[in-house]
């Protein structure tokens, strides 16, 4: 949720956000006007209930006629009361609404447009050329199939469209994958989180994913509770009404799960092996930190991001997504997309999001300031504020796609990437299957 009190101060900030996004620009307008006319009910209310409390007073002290003229003007007055709370009430829900319905502020240099209109910020590496090698790439799917490590067909008759069973050295190398994130973001502070993957719809929308309108979302109606498509999700609600505290530096979690997405809209779209699929694993970097160390911080995480896409000795490019494309939680967005060899592009692997205070404000996390001292000596504790979030994936399922493209041999075995081989029980390749 953005910040009313600074969309008071600034407005045209959140104009020129809304335009960046290619969204609704008249939001603004809306919510002041709701603003004004939620603190005008609050004022009428604040005033009705002191006139309320005055009549109190005047009917303690009155007698015979003029007690029951008094009381009759009391009923009258808190049926006025009554109204002006529920005045209230209603133009809290309407402000709270249309809050809802705007995306976080970008930050300055966040380019503005849609999915087309990103940046690239950098291109690290060369994309393999198999011409020079006298052979035609398969894709991951055929690859997986000739190493036994693949099963859509069964993964389909168990589940349905977009289900796969990963068998064999395929299986240990999404595990290896993972192991290998886990022992990174160890080094680097982070603590492992095995997290739910069921959650309720309170955190699903303060994480800033609108449940009545995500068709991307999985729900058990009999239980009112969401799978996640990602355990940032989980993670983001782990401090929700909470107090942190900082003083041994941010909060770091490392959340390990299963991830689910129902893939709407995607029909006919990566329709053959595992790059768009309604189940997979993740590994997902979540921080919590106060908001001067969130840009700072968000630089770490692509810098983590990038290190495990070197281990794996991948060709990738990292993107500045534009406004539009960032979701409504984002303030900036960097994704690396890895070059997949059998399509000739590159395509996403991971992303890092620097959500700034809007999942924290929605879901009541917060950090104490430093208590102050007066002219007096006297000491005040200090006062709360919002801090900041940011996720970013050191690994998932999707990896394997380019992994076992980019390192295929010739007769359709997989060279292992020299940092996974520790994961691989020493292994240097997956055998084609006998």
């Amino acid at each position: 949720m953005i910040d009313i009190n600074l969309l008071r101060e600034n407005p045209d900030l959140f104009r020129n956000s809304q335009r960046a996004r290619l969204a609704d620009e008249s939001l603004i307008d809306q919510i002041l006007e709701a603003d004004s006319a939620r603190r005008s009910a609050i004022g009428e209310y604040e005033s009705l209930r002191a006139e309320q409390n005055a009549f109190g007073k005047k009917v303690a002290k009155a007698s015979g006629d003029e007690k029951q003229a008094l009381l009759a003007e009391v009923k009258e007055l808190a049926k006025r009361v009554g109204e002006a709370k529920a005045a209230n009430e209603k133009a809290q829900v309407t402000i709270d609404e249309l809050l809802n319905r705007v995306g976080n502020l970008i930050i300055d240099g966040v380019p503005t447009g849609g999915e087309d209109d990103f940046k690239t910020v950098k291109t690290v590496g060369t994309p393999r050329d198999f011409e020079a090698e006298g052979f035609e790439p398969r894709d991951h799917l055929e690859i997986g199939e000739l190493v036994d490590g693949i099963d859509m067909q069964r993964g389909a008759k168990v589940s349905g469209a977009r289900f796969y069973f990963l068998k064999g050295q395929i299986a240990r190398l999404e595990q290896a994958l993972m192991w290998m994130a886990l022992d990174q973001a160890t080094a680097n502070g982070f603590t492992m989180m095995t997290t739910p993957t069921l959650v309720r719809p309170e955190v699903m929308n303060g994480t800033g994913f609108n449940v009545a309108h995500d068709d991307e979302i999985y729900r058990l109606e009999r239980d009112d509770l969401y799978l996640v498509g990602t355990s940032e999700v989980a993670l983001a609600g782990y401090h929700a009404d909470e107090i942190i505290d900082f003083s041994k530096g941010a909060k770091k979690y490392l959340g390990w799960s299963s991830c689910y997405r129902r893939e709407a809209g995607s029909a006919g779209k990566d329709t053959r092996g595992i790059i768009r699929v309604h189940q997979f694993n993740k590994a997902e970097m979540f921080v919590y930190c106060p908001v001067e160390e969130a840009e700072e911080m968000h630089q770490k995480m692509l810098a983590w991001e990038e290190e495990m896409l070197a281990k794996c000795e991948l060709s990738y490019r990292v993107i500045d997504t534009a406004a539009g494309d960032l979701g409504s939680s984002a303030a900036r967005k960097f994704d690396c997309e890895a070059w997949v060899p059998t399509q000739g592009t590159y395509r996403e692997l991971t992303s890092t999001s620097n959500c700034t205070t809007y999942q924290a404000r929605r879901l009541n996390i917060r950090e104490r300031m430093a208590d102050t001292v007066d002219a007096n000596g006297k000491t005040k504790k200090g006062a709360t504020r919002t801090v900041a979030t940011l996720n970013g994936t050191l690994a998932t399922t999707r990896w394997l796609v380019a992994i076992m493209e980019t390192h295929q041999q010739k007769d359709g075995s997989i060279r292992i990437p020299e940092a996974l081989r520790p994961y691989m029980g020493g292994a240097e390749v997956i055998p084609v299957a006998e």
